[in-house]
């Protein structure tokens, strides 16, 4: 029996290790969307102990904490960093079967050289271990990015976002990682939402429109855009309660704008209406720019009322939506493409049932531009599990064509989570072995390296012009 997260973790075939070893392990990482502050990499923040660079603002061991019932005095309240840690290491062996198992034992094998195993009668010795080894100097964030070879990170930046620390990194010729912000305007385009009106008017200030009507908040918004674009921007991000598509022929947008401003609410089809609009908007301003637009969607956010008034979003109580209306998703891409103004979209779903849906949504809207202009994004959030990586892979490969997949992402607020393109290369590099040990293809080293680098790395580089 292999030894726990040995040299082959996840690796159980020859070939799998050899495509694994030979192909995917050394290739550079292009960690295209992730929610890491640029101001530390500019910075190099350098961490006092593992509770400031593991557990603090990580929603997915916040969860794993409250679903052991430790009170969120431990979690994100006034216990000291030390209790914290004490309390997830009592919580961690209870989840076997939880990717988080694993990735914490990479991070701490990989950047702290740790090979045992977590828990409560070896939290000491790992707290010591990790604190020693963090005060060397030697593993600030800067250190962190170089050590996991990152060539290209994607933060993701609200439009009224200055970029200055992403100004600064690309004058600091240190630094030798692409650092580039992503476009995430959800916040404008959510007429809906809290808050939406005092942030109309701080768009207006720093965008220097007055924002009185639909064109002049995409007149606003396209400035925004032309800000991004000289920092270098990449792509854009929405994240989407559910998709929309509602054209507005019998509906005054303006007049909808000047009610939510005069402290009225939208209705649900003058909402979904406004949404849709934007949305179109945004899309044209990316295609113009050869940007990607990616679309999360299917979450219901912070459900819990409670804990969101006290604790606000992102803190751990998001859950998988239900199914969205495929219809509306094929008729605003339909809308989209005989406008001509489709960019390159990746698609990410909640709903892991939507993931025959995507595949076969992209053979209806591919291009020309880009081998896989339409890309069914990387298992996301609550599916980035070994389960889940491998279901969306084998869904991508009976419906489309694997070999154009642009890959992994971490999608994350630590700089520890370069681990998971390891997981998932290591994932990918096994099922690819399993089809060629079944007879299912043939036993081709340089084809299916290729294969492997291209989804580990190439396909990202030229997909996002890097």
């Amino acid at each position: 029996m292999p030894g726990f997260l040995n040299d082959n973790f996840l690796l159980s075939t020859e070939i799998a290790r050899k495509l694994y070893f030979d192909h995917a392990k050394d290739m550079p990482i292009i960690d295209y969307h992730c929610h890491v502050p640029p101001k530390q990499i500019y910075e190099n923040t350098h961490f006092s102990n593992i509770t400031e660079v593991w557990l603090a603002g990580d929603h997915y061991k916040w969860r794993l904490m409250r679903s052991n019932g430790v009170d969120e005095y431990y979690i994100t309240g006034g216990a000291s960093d030390y209790e914290k840690f004490l309390k997830f290491a009592q919580t961690l062996p209870k989840a076997i079967g939880n990717p988080m198992y694993h990735w914490c034992h990479l991070e701490l094998k990989n950047y702290f050289g740790y090979e045992g195993v977590l828990n409560e009668k070896t939290a000491d010795e790992v707290w010591k271990l990790c604190e020693e080894r963090l005060k060397k100097g030697d593993l600030g964030v800067r250190d962190i990015i170089k050590q996991s070879n990152v060539k290209f990170i994607g933060t993701t930046d609200d439009p009224v976002d200055t970029l200055e620390y992403h100004k600064l990194i690309a004058e600091d010729n240190s630094i030798d990682t692409i650092v580039a912000p992503s476009f995430r305007p959800d916040k404008a385009i959510n007429i809906d939402k809290k808050g939406w009106k005092e942030y109309i008017k701080t768009l207006s200030e720093v965008a220097h429109v007055d924002i009185n009507s639909v064109e002049a908040l995409k007149e606003a918004l396209a400035k925004r855009v032309d800000h991004f674009d000289a920092h270098g921007c990449k792509a854009s991000d929405h994240g989407l309660d559910k998709i929309v598509y509602k054209t507005a022929e019998d509906i005054d947008l303006d007049a909808v704008m000047r009610k939510v401003l005069d402290g009225g609410v939208a209705n649900d089809e003058e909402t979904e209406a406004f949404k849709t609009e934007l949305l179109i908007f945004c899309a044209t301003e990316y295609k113009n720019h050869g940007w990607v637009m990616q679309l999360h969607y299917n979450c219901i956010r912070n459900p819990n009322s409670v804990m969101f008034r006290e604790l606000g979003p992102d803190t751990g109580y998001d859950v998988i939506g239900p199914s969205n209306d495929c219809l509306k998703f094929t008729l605003l891409m339909d809308r989209l493409n005989r406008d001509g103004v489709l960019p390159k979209t990746i698609i990410y779903s909640l709903d892991p049932t939507d993931n025959q849906f995507i595949d076969t949504l992209l053979g209806a809207f591919q291009g020309t531009e880009v081998p896989g202009k339409i890309q069914h994004g990387s298992a996301w959030w609550f599916n980035d599990n070994k389960q889940g990586m491998r279901d969306q892979l084998i869904s991508l490969a009976n419906l489309s064509l694997l070999g154009n997949f642009v890959g992994m992402l971490t999608d994350s607020r630590s700089f520890l989570s370069y681990t998971r393109h390891e997981y998932f290369r290591r994932i990918l590099c096994q099922l690819i072995g399993e089809w060629v040990d079944n007879g299912e293809y043939p036993d081709d080293e340089e084809t299916l390296g290729q294969i492997v680098k291209d989804i580990c790395f190439n396909n990202a580089e030229r997909y996002f012009n890097i």
